[in-house]
This record gives structure tokens, sequence and C-alpha cells, in this order.
């Protein structure tokens, strides 16, 4: 399906020649600005342009069509899974590779200002390029970028959620050769590219705000629309509820001025589609993060990825759920049926409940029996392995700030990220400690990737003491992760838990390790029954990571926990 912008394209009659193609349909729309063609390519077509002739009494016109032959398909499209680490890039904010591309001859003034939290500061493709060398020795291995759709300079929309085409990079970030040198780069590296998708909503500025391709394409116009400022979706996953109790979330306009694409519209839901193999035929990309996953109808998410699996079968979606409950965030993971009797088919959404639990317990000092909490609810999840968990990302405090500042709190909830069932997430900075409030101050650029900078946070020696610190523990634990398959696919058994300690296993066919989570000020001796545990035949202990010490004795794990501290120890 093709879709025409221009004047005066109503009635027109569209033909074209091109050996193996062929038009099956057209539709013309009463506003004359847009035409809808749908062509055929059989397996003989070459590449090269089609034109397409337009003709009516107004006059004639052409397009052209570039069709272009199928890029190499190895290495490619692969998708995530629990061998995996991934680190959430703003491109904006991470690092300044083409200082050229910050101020673009067409944009406004104002639009690029590092002072000003709201504008861009200059952050792009080859920036990020030129650090994956960086994240590489950290020990990430997929990265996921914020959307690189065309945004609007008058909006200085850095973060890339407000789309006005959806088929061009941000020249601000680069050109898809960029994006294309990008994903290249990290796949020979090793390393994966996940690139954030929008459809549920474009941006305010966006062409279609204005002049609708077919009526019914967005639900309601500027001037008159439904307003979701409450994000109130929970009622889709209660079978009790009327349509009147979420059509807010069905229909209305993100924060009421983003339009909202009718995805019900079979026209809408075939561009969108088209769109997202778009992206990702052109540049070879893992995977996608599915921004406000929960605010499209589910019947269109079976849609859309059923398109996308059959084309590229081990491709890997996570989809934005923002909900603490987890009987709401599974209502969307894939591999089940809904009251509805429909299959999302979602890869897997992120682990907002486990993100909260280890918030509250963590930086709040709040009971660790909130952790297993959220661990007993993985019963609702097709695949609870695959969640993917988090302690904070772009629309979050920076877990530092939540913890007061305390350096102690952050490792040990990176270390409880590294160690707990799921697909661990960082967020850019996690790994040297940066701070940060309330959206934009959680979006500080990257210390060391801009001209200027005072440190390079990128390298050893231009890192603070204090964010070496973060960093060296950072590293061991990915390092660690990496070594042992059992923090990476092993099942997760509970020792003990009480408000201050939570131990429990992790296990595959081959290896056995126990972890002692202790959150506390204070050291603390602590005396262990292993009796019915999974690991009560344990012969010896061995410490691979952490201060604690532990000493087996007749069945009993006598421990002496430091304060604020993780602890893995091999078992035999």
């Amino acid at each position: 399906m093709v879709l025409l912008y221009g004047d005066n394209l109503n009635a027109a009659n569209i033909s074209m020649v091109y050996p193996g193609v062929t038009i099956t349909r057209t539709q013309t729309e009463p506003d004359g600005k847009h035409a809808f063609v749908w062509l055929n390519l059989d397996p003989t077509t070459k590449p090269g342009t089609v034109v397409l002739h337009l003709k009516n009494s107004s006059g004639d016109t052409t397009a052209k069509l570039l069709l272009s032959a199928r890029p190499p398909q190895a290495g490619k499209y692969q998708g995530v899974t629990r061998d995996d680490v991934i680190y959430l890039i703003m491109p904006d904010r991470f690092a300044d590779g083409d200082p050229s591309n910050d101020q673009p001859p067409h944009a406004a003034a104002g639009t690029y200002d590092r002072k000003q939290p709201h504008a861009y500061h200059g952050g792009d493709l080859k920036g990020i390029q030129q650090h994956l060398p960086y994240l590489k020795d950290l020990g990430v291995t997929t990265l996921w970028l914020t959307p690189l759709y065309q945004n609007d300079d008058a909006t200085s929309d850095y973060h890339g959620y407000g789309g006005v085409d959806e088929y061009e990079v941000e020249d601000r970030f680069g050109t898809m050769q960029d994006f294309q040198n990008l994903v290249t780069a990290a796949h020979e590296l090793g390393m994966k590219v996940l690139l954030d998708m929008v459809p549920n909503h474009v941006g305010p500025n966006h062409p279609w705000a204005v002049s609708q391709p077919t009526p019914g394409w967005l639900h309601g116009t500027p001037a008159h629309h439904i307003d979701n400022s409450t994000y109130d979706f929970p009622p889709i996953s209660d079978p009790h509820a009327v349509p009147a109790n979420y059509i807010e979330a069905l229909d209305g306009w993100f924060v009421n001025k983003l339009p909202d694409l009718a995805q019900e519209n079979p026209l809408v839901a075939s561009y969108l589609l088209q769109n997202a193999l778009w992206w990702t035929e052109s540049s070879g990309i893992d995977g996608f993060r599915i921004d406000t996953f929960p605010y499209v109808p589910r019947s269109f998410w079976a849609y859309y990825h059923t398109g996308l699996f059959s084309t590229y079968p081990h491709f890997f979606t996570v989809g934005e759920v923002s909900d603490t409950d987890p009987t709401v965030t599974s209502y969307w993971a894939g591999g089940q049926t809904g009251f509805d009797g429909i299959d999302t088919r979602l890869t897997t959404p992120f682990d907002f409940p486990m993100y909260q639990a280890i918030l509250d317990v963590v930086a709040h000092g709040e009971s660790a029996k909130k952790i297993v909490t959220v661990l007993r609810q993985d019963r609702f999840y097709p695949h609870p392995e695959l969640l993917v968990t988090f302690i904070d990302n772009h629309d979050k405090p920076r877990f530092l700030t939540e913890a007061g500042g305390s350096r102690d709190k952050l490792k040990l909830a990176l270390s409880l990220l590294a160690t707990t069932r799921g697909i661990p997430q960082l967020y850019y900075g996690d790994e040297i400690g940066m701070a940060g409030g309330q959206d934009p101050d959680n979006r500080r650029d990257f210390p060391g990737g801009f001209p200027g900078d005072s440190n390079d946070a990128f390298t050893q020696v231009g890192r603070t003491p204090e964010q070496q610190d973060v960093f060296a523990h950072t590293q061991s634990l990915l390092k660690l992760r990496h070594e042992h398959p059992a923090l990476r696919t092993g099942t997760q058994k509970h020792v003990a838990v009480t408000d201050k300690y939570y131990a429990f296993t992790r296990e595959t066919a081959g290896e056995r390790l126990l972890i002692v989570f202790h959150n506390a000020d204070a050291p603390e001796t602590l005396n262990l029954d292993l009796t019915g545990t999974s690991i009560a035949d344990a012969k010896s202990l061995t410490s691979i990571f952490g201060p604690s010490t532990a000493q087996l004795q007749d069945g009993h794990l006598n421990l002496k926990l430091a304060p604020y501290s993780l602890t893995v120890y091999q078992v035999k």
C-alpha cells in the first residue's frame, strides 16, 4: 500500500508500467490531498523505480517509488534472549559525534541549547557508534534507542516521541545511512539494537493533524478529541468493564495533545505494519521497544506481530505497560489468549512491578518481602523469564536520586537487577551513578559525550572516584552474569526472606548458585536452616561475588552479612 500526498488528486486515474508490478486497487480521497495505491510485486520483480502516473481533469503528474534489492539477511533480526543486557540510550543526550548537525539550516533559533533541558543538546547516531567499545567493555549486549523519527523543530522534541515523518530519520541525529552504519558496527561487535516504535500516536505538528489521509485516520481532531491525561488503561484488563470505562485510554490523545491513531482502521493498521517492516528491513535491527502499548487495541497487536514474526521469526518486541500490578501488566504479554480471545503476541512487557518493588525496598527501606510478592505473581505470565527488569528509565527519576544519593543503595539495586530472573535493562549513566529527578532532569547529558565537558566518564582516567566506584561494580556484575549461565537462564527458588534480607537460588542442570541480598545499614549475623530448600543437600559454598561470608555446617548456613550487600555463592 502506497500513500500519496499532493493537491487535486481526487478522481485521478492512476496507472504505471513496470515488469512484475501491477496495480490491484486505488483509492482517491475527496479532499484531493491523498490517494492510496495497492501494488502487487511478483517474485520476478527487479529493483528499480516505479513511476506512477496520475491524471484527472485538473492535469497530470507522476510519483516515483523506489524498489530496492533486499540486503543480505545474515546476522540481522536476531531478537533478544536471557543472555542479553539492554542499555537504554536517548541519542540526543548520549554523545555528539557530528557537531555539524547540531543546528540544521531549517531549525528554529533556540532549539539547540545545551543549557535548556527541553532543547536539543547535539547527541547523535555517530556519537553512539563512536562509543560502542565503551558499552562492549561494560558488558552491554543490546542497545535500545529512543525513537529516530523526524520530529518537529519548533517544539524541540529532542526525545523523539513527537514524530512528523515516519519515513525519515531526525536530521539532528543523522541519516538512515548513519543508522545502518551503527547497526552494522554493533553487530560486528556481537551487540544487538532495539528501536523504539510509537504506533499509538504522532506528534502534534504532524501533517495528519491538519489533513487526515482518510476520514477516521485519527480519533478526533486537534479541536475535538478525547483527553487521555489520566492514563487509565487497567480497565481494559477487566472482564467486567464496558467500553465506556476504557474509551479514554484507547481513543484519547495522550497528554491531551498527541494525535491518536485509529489502528482499528484497516488502512492505518496496514500503514503501521508496513512502516515497521521498512525500518526493520532498512536497518537490520533486532527488535522493537514499543511505546504506550496498552493504549492500542489488542487486535491490532495480534495483526502487527503476525506480520513482523512471519517475516522475521527471531524478532523481539518489548512493550511499555506502565503499571505496577502484575495482574494488569501480564494481560498484554503474548503467548496467551485474553478473555477477549486475543493473543497480542508481544514477546514480553517491561517488569514495572519489579521496578517498583526494588525502588520501594532498596531506595526507600521497605520490606524485602515486596520482591517475593512480585515474584509470586510470575504465574500470570507465559514467560516471566523474559520480563525486562530495570531500576529507572527516561520517564522515571534516576535511582540514585530516589535513594537520596546513596551509591551503596544504587550498587545494591544493580546487584539485584543482575541476579534475579529476567533480562536486565540499564539506563545510560546508571553505570556511573548519574543523578536526576523528574523529566527532564533525569535526561542529563552523559559526561564526556559533548564538546567542552569537564570530565569524560567514557574513560577510567576521566571518571571521578565516585563514578569509577559504580562503574567497576556494574562491570563486575555484568561479567559475573556472563560467566555464570545460572544467573541468566537458571530457575529461581526462594530460600528465606525477612524484611531485611532475601536469600534465593538460581539453578541450571550444571550449576547452582545461592544469592543473599541484605538491605540494611548495619552488619547482621544469620543462621539459616536449609532443610526443605533446593540446596538442602549442599556440601560446600564458595563466594564468587560480594563481601558477606558463609559457613555451612550440618544443614545450617551461618552468614555474616555486610551492610547493603549482595553476595553470590557457588553451591556444591
